[in-house]
């Protein structure tokens, strides 16, 4: 099976191409060739996880490794290829699973839209570049993969560019994705000319001896290579794209937010770590750590003053990708990854759940919780699916996010307590944001009477229940009471190490902890009940938390960060532009058109003088010598017979004479 894992990206990226190439003007095709495509590929990712489950045993060192030789340069043959170990087979499976019912649920959700076919072929294409990206290799071909999915981002960010929101969106997701992808871009040029390899289990086992000898490199790789996640992975200071990229349709959402996009950061520091850990008490993975912590508290703040429900969900992500490199700083790959898992199920059921909502009130804008109100009457199915996936994400026992969530505060407790606070307080403010929408959306009685609402259809309905199910027992499977066969099994990976040295906690501490953080996830959800569940808020107006004044209003403004950057940032650059722009045209387009006047008159009157001189003097001197001639011979012609007579007669004779001599 490992054999055909090229197969996996190759599926989604065909279907791009006949899509595009062949039957877009038959949109019910292009849809069943990318669901179809996307099928196989889930299958195909099935079969490796089951190949590697089956190994009595997965060497770390000795991961199955299949490449081929693609790109002389010097003395070094660059090669392309796929790796398959542990943590290639968890995010194979989280791709293709959480992937497949995006695309079985957009069938219905995007029926209606004009652009049908396009939307598959560049969901097929998204698809395509993150499980490259997850197979790559190397690191050449991790980071075009990583590009790709920039790319496809914006595409499908931007699907609706009629809409100015949508087109703006796009170019914001695209331009600050690629501040870090700059820093990302830097480090591997570094890695590459201290190392003169590419493939991860080179360049590894190559960081281990020059962490010896110039370790303050190291270092700068790893927060170079730190940077590129925090622009994907939405970390603060990069994290303002991604409640923008809402303006997509909710799909798209679902796909960047659970299973491609935003993941593929988490990865990268995931796949890189040994980078981040080859020096003892890393400041690059302390750096990991407290810009985690930082961003989870920040968005989770945010996320409370938020009124759309696809914004409330995307600063939940923000703040749970916060979690996951809080995770890998104290924890390790086991631990940020097993987040970054639970987390793909439940976050896609909680996007795909905001869809439905919308769908059912007929519309696919973002919608206002204010404007809707009882809808747990009218969507029993999206109700109970969503309130799933809201108690997974609020760490609820014995859901997923519980389980994920509880062993990055264990590993924070023992490491760092303040980081631990920090995700303590963020866990109750995800309870809180959550279940305020979840309230205000399905409880009570609607808000507008011109919405009737109706159940979405199975097609739309199934994915969520699936979605669901998992949400309820992914996360089962890194209980540590049954030993953590997640992490056992994530052991395998190619430099798979942990965050620290620490022997662990004892059972009675870790039970206490469990506890602590389920009580402060259970308070969360006590006061959004106090606040909007005991009694219906009629309109945004009377918003409660209104009494905190320019606290509100600051998380209203989502703590400035856009008037920040806007103000020091974008309008320097417009300005700068501007002046460069009148600097074009006032000197630059003043020499030039100074030398376009000069060349002018010069080529003016190089023309005259070789048309007066040249042209006319040609002619002139073949009419001239033509007369001379004409004049010379004239006298040849006297009209006298005797005269012409005595010509012949003396030719005659010239003629017998040179005959008679030869």
């Amino acid at each position: 099976m490992l054999d055909y894992a090229w197969l996996i990206p190759l599926l989604p990226l065909v279907a791009f191409a006949i899509i595009v190439l062949f039957i877009n003007r038959w949109p019910a095709w292009s849809a069943r060739l990318a669901v179809v495509a996307m099928g196989l590929s889930m299958l195909l990712s099935l079969g490796v996880l089951a190949t590697l489950l089956s190994s009595a045993i997965i060497d770390p060192e000795h991961p199955f490794e299949r490449a081929f030789n693609w790109l002389p340069t010097g003395e070094t043959v660059l090669k392309m290829g796929y790796l398959i170990d542990p943590l290639t087979a968890v995010m194979l499976i989280v791709v293709t699973v959480v992937g497949f019912c995006i695309f079985v649920y957009s069938l219905a959700y995007m029926a209606e839209d004009p652009r049908y076919s396009r939307f598959f072929a560049y969901m097929s294409l998204f698809a395509g570049s993150m499980l490259t990206l997850v197979l790559a290799n190397n690191l050449l071909l991790l980071y075009i993969s990583w590009e790709m999915v920039g790319l496809c981002s914006y595409l499908l960010i931007g699907f609706w560019f009629e809409k100015k929101t949508a087109a703006d969106a796009a170019k914001k997701a695209f331009i600050v994705t690629r501040i870090g992808d700059v820093g990302l871009f830097i480090g591997l040029l570094i890695l590459y000319s201290q190392t003169g390899h590419v493939d991860f289990s080179s360049v590894f086992h190559a960081v281990e001896g020059i962490a010896h000898s110039n370790p303050t490199l190291v270092t700068l790789v790893g927060l170079l290579i730190f940077a590129g996640a925090v622009g994907k992975s939405a970390q603060f200071p990069l994290h303002v794209w991604l409640p923008d990229a809402m303006e997509g349709p909710t799909p798209v959402s679902a796909l960047i937010h659970a299973a491609t996009m935003v993941a593929a950061g988490v990865y990268l520091v995931g796949r890189t770590y040994p980078i981040f850990h080859a020096i003892e008490g890393s400041a690059s993975l302390t750096t990991v750590a407290w810009i985690g912590a930082i961003t989870a508290i920040m968005a989770a703040s945010i996320g409370v003053a938020m009124n759309r429900a696809k914004r409330i969900l995307a600063y939940s992500t923000i703040s749970q990708l916060g979690y996951m490199m809080i995770g890998l700083g104290v924890g390790g790959v086991m631990v940020g990854i097993f987040h970054l898992m639970t987390h793909a199920f439940f976050k896609a059921l909680l996007f795909l759940g905001a869809g439905s909502m919308m769908h059912g009130s007929g519309e696919h804008a973002d919608l206002n919780i204010w404007k809707s109100g009882g809808l747990r009457k009218h969507m029993p199915i999206t109700f109970w699916t969503f309130l799933f996936g809201t108690l997974a994400l609020a760490g609820i026992f014995p859901f997923a996010g519980f389980w994920s969530k509880d062993e990055i505060l264990l590993k924070a407790f023992e490491h760092n307590p303040a980081i631990y606070l920090l995700g303590l307080a963020g866990a109750f403010l995800t309870a809180f944001y959550m279940f305020r929408l979840v309230f205000v959306s399905f409880f009570g009685e609607p808000r507008d009477h011109k919405v009737h609402a109706h159940e979405s259809p199975p097609v739309m309905t199934v994915p969520l229940a699936i979605l669901a199910f998992f949400s309820l027992v992914i996360g089962w499977v890194g209980i540590s009471f049954i030993g953590n066969p997640f992490g056992r099994f994530l052991g395998g990976t190619l430099g798979a190490v942990e965050a620290g040295e620490h022997g662990g906690v004892s059972i009675g501490l870790e039970l206490g902890l469990m506890g602590v953080s389920l009580l402060v996830a259970l308070a969360g959800i006590g006061v959004a009940y106090l606040l909007y569940g005991r009694r219906q808020v009629a309109s945004e107006a009377e918003e409660p938390l209104r009494a905190l004044g320019p606290v509100w209003t600051a998380l209203e403004h989502k703590l400035y960060f856009d008037e920040i950057y806007n103000f020091l940032i974008v309008q320097p650059v417009l300005r700068l532009a501007e002046i460069l722009r009148r600097f074009d045209l006032g000197i630059i387009d003043g020499i030039v058109n100074g030398v376009g006047l000069l060349t002018r008159d010069v080529i003016a009157a190089a023309s005259r003088w070789i048309d007066t001189y040249i042209v006319d003097g040609a002619v002139n001197l073949v009419g001239l010598v033509t007369k001379k001639v004409g004049d010379s011979i004239k006298y040849l012609q006297t009209g006298q017979v005797q005269s012409y007579a005595l010509a012949i007669f003396l030719g005659v004779l010239l003629l017998a004479a040179v005959y008679l001599l030869r």
